[in-house]
């Protein structure tokens, strides 16, 4: 007799996830982890996990790429194959969330690619019913940005930000599960793009222009993506220059304690862009 499926509803930036497996241990884990984020809405793609035997999280790179009509996900701690055109995969992976995680974000990235958006190393936070991007090399300020946030501010990601086209025009940033150094998971909720912001530490608060030939870079380097797929990569390159052309790119220098969310509540997008 074939054991049970516990079957879960993940629904991260409004895209619902199927998550199956038959070990109840590894279930729980998921409803634990996931908790804000399950949904009832009928789900667009599927993954059923096979759970392998207990083994560390893997530093090991990443290997995603294509085979034949497949991709291939593969790590030290886990191993996937996800088909786009039945929107199913097979993941066989430890029981542990950090290769959980792994795989729901690299799947997102490849389904976001085709919509025109990305996974951002950056933070993110509502304030004023207005999204705001924190992003920068290791060390800028992106956890601290969300710890000195005043009571108001409502945290999107303290590490990966998700970021889709707006049907209204514009982008929108959503809530994620993924937690950083704060070891907390975003609000599952969403709202319109104000700015992105890349992060320097300095002496007091600033904001300045960065050459949009500037922003495109930096963006480029800091989204989260995987894939060995040159026409994926030109995608996001397109979508890139389409979101620097469309929203405040800024430097963001800041003192860190919670006066610089001041600035931040005050900033509205000039009439000329940088």
């Amino acid at each position: 007799m074939p054991a049970p499926k516990y079957v879960a509803g993940v629904e991260i930036g409004g895209i619902p996830i199927s998550l199956s497996t038959s070990d109840p241990v590894f279930y729980d884990l998921l409803l634990r982890r996931y908790e804000d984020f399950l949904s009832s809405t009928p789900a667009e793609f599927a993954l059923e996990f096979e759970i392998l035997p207990p083994r560390p999280a893997s530093d090991d790179d990443v290997r995603v790429r294509r085979e034949g009509e497949q991709w291939l996900l593969e790590r030290g701690d886990f191993l996937a194959r996800w088909d786009p055109r039945t929107g199913a995969g097979l993941v066989r992976q430890n029981a542990n969330p950090y290769s959980l995680d792994s795989v729901l974000r690299i799947l997102h990235s490849l389904i976001l690619a085709r919509r025109g958006g990305f996974l951002l190393h950056a933070a993110s936070a509502i304030c004023d019913r207005r999204a705001f991007l924190f992003s920068g090399v290791s060390g800028a300020g992106k956890t601290t940005m969300t710890r000195i946030a005043t009571p108001d501010v409502t945290l999107l990601s303290d590490e990966i930000s998700y970021i889709r086209p707006d049907p209204r025009g514009g982008y929108r940033a959503f809530g994620t599960p993924f937690a950083g150094e704060l070891a907390k998971a975003g609000e599952n909720t969403s709202a319109p793009i104000e700015a992105l912001f890349f992060l320097e530490k300095g002496p007091s608060n600033r904001i300045d222009p960065i050459p949009s030939a500037e922003a495109v870079r930096r963006l480029m380097r800091n989204i989260l993506f995987f894939a060995e797929d040159p026409s994926l990569v030109e995608q996001l390159l397109a979508t890139a220059c389409a979101f620097v052309a469309s929203l405040p790119i800024r430097r963001l220098t800041f003192y860190p304690d919670s006066r610089v969310w001041d600035i931040i509540r005050r900033f509205e997008q000039e009439p000329l862009r940088a």
